[in-house]
C-alpha cells in the first residue's frame, strides 16, 4: 500500500474548532502540494479526510487538482487514536490512498506506521509524506518523499 497523509491547510481560527475554514494561504499551499504530488509517481487512487471544515476543503482542493474522489471518515479528527485509522487501513483494499486530516493524528499515526510507537512527528499545515507498506502495520512503512506547500 502506497498511503500520503497530509495535514490540512492554513485555517483560520474565527470560529469553532470543527468549523476553522481555509486562509487563502492554506488553499494556496494546498493547491500547491496536490499539484506536486499530481507530478510525482505517488498519485491516489481515493482521498479520505476528516469530516472537520478545513479538513474537507483541503481534500476538495486535492481532488480536484487530482481527479480523486474523496470520502469524509469520522476516525480521523485531530485527537483520534491513530489505532482506529490503522485498523481501517488493515481491511480496506485501496492500494494507494491519501489521508487528509490534523495534528496530532497526522504525526502520531505517521511515527506509528514508520517507527511503531505514538510519539509524533511535527507536520507544517499543507504538508504530505509519502509511506510505502509492503504489510500494513506499526513500523512496517517507510519514509519515501514528502510535499511542502
Amino acid at each position: 500500500m502506497q498511503l500520503i497523509i497530509m495535514r490540512h491547510g492554513e485555517a483560520g481560527w474565527h470560529s469553532l474548532d470543527q468549523e476553522r475554514e481555509l486562509t487563502d494561504v492554506g488553499r494556496h499551499g494546498a493547491a500547491a502540494v496536490a499539484a506536486a504530488i499530481g507530478k510525482s509517481s505517488w498519485r491516489p487512487d481515493r482521498i479520505w479526510c476528516s469530516p472537520y471544515t478545513r479538513a474537507r476543503q483541503t481534500a476538495a482542493i486535492v481532488s480536484e487538482v487530482l481527479n480523486c474522489p474523496v470520502d469524509e471518515k469520522p476516525f480521523i479528527t485531530p485527537d483520534d487514536d491513530p489505532g482506529l485509522c490503522l485498523d481501517a487501513l488493515l481491511e480496506t483494499d485501496i492500494s494507494r490512498l491519501m489521508l487528509v486530516s490534523h495534528m496530532p493524528l497526522v504525526g502520531s499515526l505517521s511515527t506509528l506506521l514508520v517507527d511503531g510507537h505514538r510519539k509524533g512527528i511535527p507536520f507544517m499545515t499543507a504538508q504530505a509524506v509519502v509511506l510505502d507498506m509492503p504489510v500494513v502495520g506499526p513500523g512496517c512503512a517507510d519514509l519515501k518523499e514528502q510535499f511542502l506547500p
